[in-house]
């Protein structure tokens, strides 16, 4: 009786939650799943209770997505929702099922993975590996690594070439030297190179522990010049990248910023050849935003955003405006050549804003119009840029990184994902276009936050409406439509069976009838934290799961780990 007063209770809606802090107790987003989404449930019940919860959830999807005559195929109970329930309303066969221990943490049952798809694993290396005179560090610490992650059968790794150390002083002037080592040593070992062309700065964000700013002369502009970067509403500028308004602007010393990417990627190809030409490097990923990331740098912690802020747009450089203003005359409404003025701050939540609100501006007549501008202009710079990255990588499979952003996903303006570029409402699909783009390049996806459990968000954040397992479905489904290989990395930090779990559960889906799976997955990254013993036993195992091999919980070849 105690357990189920104690559900009744994280089920009832608070009584004095108004329409808009709640933003619906129940979402159906384009995942097809339905959540209950209120932000003031408490998670701090006993797990028997939260899994009862879920049960509850499924059953209520399962019996109103028929109600509206949706498709059910993807719904999936939780083992044992039709066992018979003990008197204090949880099935003892449910009990029964988390019969798995790790760390004194019962845990649901695993799938076994043996005999599915082999998908290669890839693991990042360390952000300063290469330091600012572009001279490898640390070679030796970094053998024996790559030596340990090859014994467990790892496939390769993935490297940031920075555009800030190697034409770092003079336009034009490439210095290679420390990644010519780097890939000599990768080769040497039989291990595959995943590479990053990245155009942006190194510091700042999540998990950033070197700093690796953009080339000296290109800051030396940016000083006379400052409209060559991203510019919010308030004048601030970031510097993590160029703004995508000079892509066919001649200001960085009589180059456009697309001849600028150009003749950089034109120099990687031809001073290492030899490593296109013997297959060491297995794909190039062309950095298109900050990050890497083909987005706006809309929620920068330098200009004070926190999680889970919906970010700010990032338009106000003249070379953006002079578009935004030009577009407006051409719809004929001069007066729309300007940004919101409505949207908050980085910190703000969708129901504080008059734009991100429920049956807010961006769903009106003016909202639809610079939205659907803001995203193009990211469209447009993807097809740009990749078209160039054709030209001098031919022959080599390419790929685009595009961001995970899952907070306020199970809200109607999905506010965090249009300040980004995304225009992702709850009534269009804004990943779609993007993935067209790809196609149209033959261009993979590269996704991040495959990792993460959405119940685990709104124990975390429950205000954040977050959901990163819908964002996943939407955006790994938005690229099969179209055939184009899809490939993932984590987001942050993942050492845990459960987080191993859910990338596996993403990689090789369950009932896909086509049996589309991932076409790699890149670890983030190799580290201390990585090598200690009780980790890289996780890692091992994942791994082998991973490429469709047996294991057991005895699994563990550590040899030289300490």
């Amino acid at each position: 009786m105690a357990l189920q007063q104690s559900f009744n209770l994280m089920i009832r809606p608070p009584p004095s939650s108004s329409s808009s802090t709640m933003a619906s107790q129940v979402v159906v987003g384009r995942s097809q799943s339905l959540f209950l989404a209120s932000s003031k449930f408490d998670f701090r019940l006993p797990y028997s209770v939260r899994k009862l919860k879920c049960d509850f959830a499924n059953s209520a999807t399962r019996a109103l997505v028929r109600d509206t005559g949706e498709s059910v195929e993807d719904h999936h109970p939780i083992a044992g929702d039709n066992d018979s329930s003990s008197p204090d309303g949880i099935s003892s066969t449910n009990i029964n099922d988390y019969n798995q221990v790790v760390d004194g943490e019962l845990r649901l049952p695993e799938r076994d993975f043996t005999g599915t798809a082999y998908v290669p694993i890839y693991v990042m290396l360390p952000l300063g590996v290469i330091n600012m005179e572009c001279e490898l560090v640390n070679p030796d610490d970094l053998i024996n690594h790559l030596k340990i992650l090859k014994s467990i059968k790892v496939d390769g790794v993935m490297v940031d070439c920075w555009w800030g150390i190697v034409e770092a002083h003079v336009p034009q002037q490439y210095n290679w030297n420390g990644y010519k080592r780097l890939f000599q040593i990768v080769r040497d070992l039989d291990l595959k190179l995943q590479v990053v062309m990245s155009f942006h700065e190194c510091g700042g964000n999540v998990g950033d522990d070197v700093h690796i700013p953009l080339p000296q002369w290109v800051t030396e502009i940016g000083c006379g010049n400052p409209d060559i970067f991203f510019t919010d509403r308030d004048g601030r500028r970031n510097h993590e990248c160029l703004t995508w308004g000079i892509d066919k602007e001649r200001v960085l010393r009589g180059r456009t910023a697309l001849e600028v990417y150009f003749d950089y990627m034109r120099s990687f190809r031809v001073e290492f050849d030899e490593f296109f030409e013997d297959g060491a490097i297995s794909d190039i990923e062309i950095g298109l935003g900050p990050c890497g990331e083909l987005r706006y740098p809309s929620y920068p912690a330098k200009h004070g955003w926190k999680y889970p802020g919906i970010g700010a747009f990032q338009c106000h450089d003249k070379y953006l405006m002079k578009s935004l203003k030009k577009a407006a005359e051409v719809r004929g409404h001069t007066f729309w050549g300007k940004g919101p003025d409505n949207a908050g701050s980085y910190n703000s939540r969708p129901h504080e804003t008059r734009f991100f609100c429920d049956g807010g501006d961006y769903d009106g007549y003016y909202g639809r119009f610079f939205l659907n501008w803001y995203s193009q202009i990211l469209v447009d710079h993807g097809d740009r840029v990749l078209s160039l990255a054709n030209l001098a990588f031919e022959g080599t499979a390419i790929a685009a990184k595009l961001s995970g952003i899952h907070w306020w996903y199970k809200t109607a303006s999905h506010a965090a994902e249009l300040t980004a570029g995304f225009y992702n409402p709850c009534n269009r699909d804004g990943y779609a276009p993007i993935a067209s783009m790809l196609k149209k390049h033959d261009t993979s996806l590269n996704f991040t936050c495959v990792e993460l459990r959405t119940l685990d968000q709104h124990e975390d954040f429950p205000e954040a409406l977050a959901d990163p397992e819908g964002l996943v479905w939407q955006v790994l489904n938005a690229a099969w439509d179209v055939s184009i290989a899809v490939a993932s990395e984590n987001a942050l930090p993942c050492y845990d069976r459960e987080g191993y779990n859910k990338i596996l559960e993403n990689a090789k889906p369950l009932s896909n009838p086509d049996g589309r799976h991932l076409s790699a997955f890149t670890y983030l990254r190799l580290s201390p934290v990585l090598m200690e013993k009780h980790n890289f036993v996780e890692f091992e195992r994942f791994v082998k799961r991973m490429h469709g091999e047996p294991v057991s919980d005895s699994t563990g070849s550590l040899g030289e780990v300490h």
